[in-house]
């Protein structure tokens, strides 16, 4: 890739919805570059698909949080079936270092969610837990 293929993956970026011309005319190279660029990035792989954005508070979404969750001794097997059974589990991760697990959790209301933490609290084997909730995402 070179820095017409790097500037015009940006442009996509910023707005995927870019026409052709509009494209070229940012970029100053003819409307038959662009295409024949794009067309190789998705044809090596580069590109794999177009996406659209919503602003967040246009959809109901559900709450979304992360429980980093210590096991004692050795038993991350059970509490790992456990919390593949909790319903507001919707992800979870081994990690190293301070905590053992990491659970990404969903709930469609705060109610839901502190309803899940004290399940999941009660789980034999788990020692201690933090939990964040996803406030805002900037990238």
């Amino acid at each position: 890739m070179d820095t017409i293929d790097q500037a015009l993956i940006a442009l996509l970026r910023q707005n995927a919805r870019y026409t052709i011309a509009d494209l070229a005319q940012k970029l100053q190279v003819s409307r038959g570059t662009v295409r024949n660029r794009m067309l190789k990035l998705e044809d090596d792989g580069v590109i794999t698909g177009y996406s659209v954005q919503l602003r967040p508070t246009s959809q109901n979404r559900p709450i979304t949080a992360w429980m980093s969750i210590a096991i004692e001794g050795n038993a991350t097997r059970q509490a790992v079936a456990s919390l593949l059974g909790e319903p507001c589990v919707v992800a979870l991760h081994d990690t190293n270092g301070r905590w053992d697990l990491l659970a990404e959790l969903q709930a469609q209301t705060l109610d839901e969610l502190g309803q899940a933490l004290e399940r999941i609290r009660l789980i034999k084997h788990i020692s201690n837990s933090e939990t964040s909730i996803h406030l805002k995402s900037y990238k």
